[in-house]
């Protein structure tokens, strides 16, 4: 099938399944799906369309996350595998089969990162970006070198003997360490040492040079400056090591103090038992043994590399210093309709709901909503969900100056945000000390979603303004994270989300929720009530159809009412960024659902879902929501999340016409799914541009920020009835 136009072309003749599709093979494994999308971050590395810098951060992001992989998911499995659990997954595929399958593919896509590695090294030094060995430093170099170790290395180093009197140290998380064999030159007596490489010192040491960029890596450098760690030794062999421990985190649901129960935890993942060593190829069998032994790992635990160890630190490479190498500089847009308003938030949101498309559009808007409500002195009230925000968040600091002020501030912190519970813990005692109320909400629940209300003095009445999201409050991520920021003055939305700060805050759920579905209440019995009335439009002889996006979809009961949805007809196009457990196309399971991932400069976060409501899609009668959940069952059962229904026709289309046209149309940055689970890349036309929904966005501002159409090169979508 073409793929130039994804929506328009007719849905491609459904293939015949294999093996029983009323079974667990009707679902694609969660951890298997995932490593499929890391192998497409990982070819964007391979993608000559990308500039070179660029493709390098794509191969550091592949490694990084594949080491959160590790240290979150294959650590679960893991741990029910040692438990002796046997229950499968929605696959059926149990612990211990899961950890063999993904052992395979995870050891084929390291090994396939060593590869796109040295390719791009070479590419680099073709480009002037050279990285070194020791054997590449050259006398002049080495004046430079031996300041730079004595200065800046040479005072944080660690080096340590194993014997009786050394036992083997702590490795952290993350650490990276050489381990040496030695031999004292006086009696040629054996001693095992290890050097923990300090993750306090970049991973790369810039070299001075008159042209390009040379780099020589920290573990290189501390191999040339051995004699000065160890004086009267020389070196017989050496390997370098790098381990991965267990992060996930427990915490006891009755702590009577969840502050110092997540910092106690924090303390445990820090320990946590080794799931994957790396280490390179050729190490001496006693070195090994002896790490290996020391480190309580087996065989399987263990992955030789024959290359870099710490791929995720080539990111530090990626620098501003040869932007000819990185994408085209982007400037976000500041809404027209703002501009039109001198700036005032409130004024631009009075005149109309407007919907904000990060990055292409700046998130500087949220930060002066919330600042602009920080020093007017008509607003009395702000509320505020904290899951994810940057160290020094301008979001926090207009929290505490409001507070200062003596506005009544409530922030809706979430200690249980994965490896941002140490910022969060120590944002809410900031907040606390300003005078804010903060609230950590449930403990059996995560709070997800992406609220905040300012609550203004207007004339003899309250005003509430309203901001939902898609994504997290957190400036530095939002510059490369695709997202939505549904701004809004309509009473019955902010009725809604007092309600949730309600229910977050003081357990009373919710009643009678007017434009809102929030899990783990509501939210899933509601899309279901939304899909199964597609199947009645469907059956009664009119156009049943859904259009989706989201980060993930793996619900086993949502997957199945998808495919309800397809044997009566319902057409489903699903745009599903990284893990997808249903499998399009199978012939009487799936034949009208397509599925398809975008990977490209931007990370693609926003959640949407359209229903054609008897009409199709694109159509003005559709019911158009925006969310903060995946439809997976954290966010559908054990989260608390959000599900807002847009009624304003503008956003309506800017939704439907502009941002889900665009996605559909694009093939730049697209792959396509089959129905073994794999995805392969979208055809690219033959002549001219791939239509590229990332390059659309940046040129052509938003419906509702301009108050005016401004997607007249969205390729034409005429399925529904206008």
């Amino acid at each position: 099938m073409a793929q130039a136009d994804f929506l328009s072309d007719p849905f491609p003749a459904p293939q015949a399944p294999e093996g029983d599709m009323t079974g667990p093979a009707r679902f694609v494994n969660r951890e298997l799906s995932w490593l499929g999308f890391n192998f497409r971050v990982l070819e964007e590395a391979e993608n000559t369309r990308v500039p070179l810098l660029e493709r390098l951060r794509f191969l550091s992001i592949s490694a990084s996350n594949l080491d959160e992989f590790y240290t979150v998911r294959v650590a679960g499995l893991r741990e029910l595998a040692q438990a002796g659990n046997t229950t499968p997954a929605a696959d059926g595929l149990t612990p211990a089969e899961q950890l063999r399958e993904i052992d395979v593919e995870a050891r084929a896509l390291m090994h396939r990162q060593q590869g796109v590695f040295t390719a791009l090294i070479d590419e680099l030094a073709e480009a002037g970006i050279d990285v070194l060995g020791r054997d590449d430093v050259t006398e002049a170099d080495q004046q430079f070198l031996d300041d730079y170790f004595l200065n800046h290395v040479f005072p944080v180093l660690s080096p340590l003997a194993i014997d009786p009197a050394h036992p083997f140290p702590f490795i952290p998380n993350e650490g990276l360490a050489l381990a040496l064999q030695l031999e004292r030159i006086s009696d040629r007596r054996g001693l095992q040492a290890l050097l923990p490489v300090p993750n306090q010192i970049d991973r790369f040491v810039a070299l001075p040079s008159e042209m390009g960029q040379r780099y020589l890596p920290l573990e290189e450098l501390l191999l040339m400056f051995l004699s000065r760690l160890f004086p009267g030794y020389r070196m017989k062999g050496h390997c370098t090591f790098r381990v991965l421990r267990d992060s996930d985190l427990e915490v006891e649901e009755e702590a009577e103090d969840l502050v110092r129960e997540f910092e106690t935890a924090l303390k445990r993942r820090r320990r946590g038992e080794v799931v994957r060593m790396k280490l390179s190829v050729g190490a001496p069998e006693a070195l090994k043994s002896t790490i290996m032994g020391e480190l309580h790992i087996t065989d399987w635990e263990v992955v030789e590399v024959d290359g870099l160890i710490g791929i995720g630190d080539l990111s530090e490479l990626v620098t501003d210093q040869r932007p000819e190498l990185l994408w085209p500089p982007f400037s976000p847009r500041v809404p027209e309709r703002v501009q039109d308003h001198d700036g005032d938030m409130f004024a631009a949101i009075r005149q109309k709901d407007m919907l904000l498309h990060h990055p292409y559009e700046t998130f500087d808007m949220v930060v002066r909503f919330l600042r602009q409500a920080a020093q007017d002195p008509d607003v009395v009230a702000i509320k505020q969900t904290l899951y994810r925000t940057s160290r020094n968040s301008p979001i926090v600091e207009a929290l505490c100056d409001a507070a200062e002020e003596g506005k009544s501030v409530t922030a809706l912190v979430e200690l249980k945000a994965r490896f941002d519970e140490a910022a969060n813990i120590r944002q809410s005692r900031r907040l606390e000390r300003s005078g804010a109320h903060v609230v950590y909400g449930f403990t059996q629940y995560k709070t997800h979603a992406k609220i905040s209300t300012v609550v203004r003095r207007e004339g003899d009445r309250l005003v509430t303004y309203t901001h939902y999201g898609t994504g997290n409050y957190h400036p530095i991520t939002a510059k490369i994270y695709t997202d939505l920021s549904f701004f809004t003055c309509d009473p019955a939305l902010g009725r809604d989300a007092t309600k949730v700060f309600n229910y977050i805050g003081g357990y009373a759920q919710p009643e009678g929720l007017e434009n809102l579905a929030i899990s783990p209440l509501s939210l899933k019995s509601e899309l279901f009530e939304m899909i199964d009335a597609e199947i009645a439009h469907a059956r009664a002889g009119r156009r049943g159809e859904i259009w989706a996006k989201m980060n993930s979809l793996i619900e086993a009961e949502t997957i199945d009412k998808l495919y309800e949805a397809s044997r009566a007809g319902v057409k489903i196009t699903l745009v599903i960024r990284g893990i997808c457990g249903l499998r399009p196309g199978v012939q009487g399971l799936s034949e009208t659902i397509r599925v398809k991932s975008i990977v490209g400069r931007f990370l693609e976060h926003s959640r949407i879902v359209c229903f054609g409501n008897g009409q199709g899609l694109p159509s003005r009668k559709a019911r158009v929501f925006i969310s903060s959940a995946d439809w997976m069952g954290r966010n559908l059962t054990r989260r608390v999340e959000t599900l807002v229904e847009i009624e304003n026709a503008t956003v309506k289309a800017q939704i439907v016409e502009q941002i889900m046209a665009a996605n559909l149309a694009d093939v730049a940055q697209s792959w396509v799914m089959g129905p073994d689970g794999r995805f392969t890349r979208a055809d690219l036309p033959e002549d001219g541009r791939p239509f590229s929904a990332h390059r659309f966005f940046m040129e052509n501002p938003s419906l509702s920020g301009r108050g005016s159409a401004g997607a007249n090169d969205v390729p034409q979508l005429t399925h529904g009835d206008d």
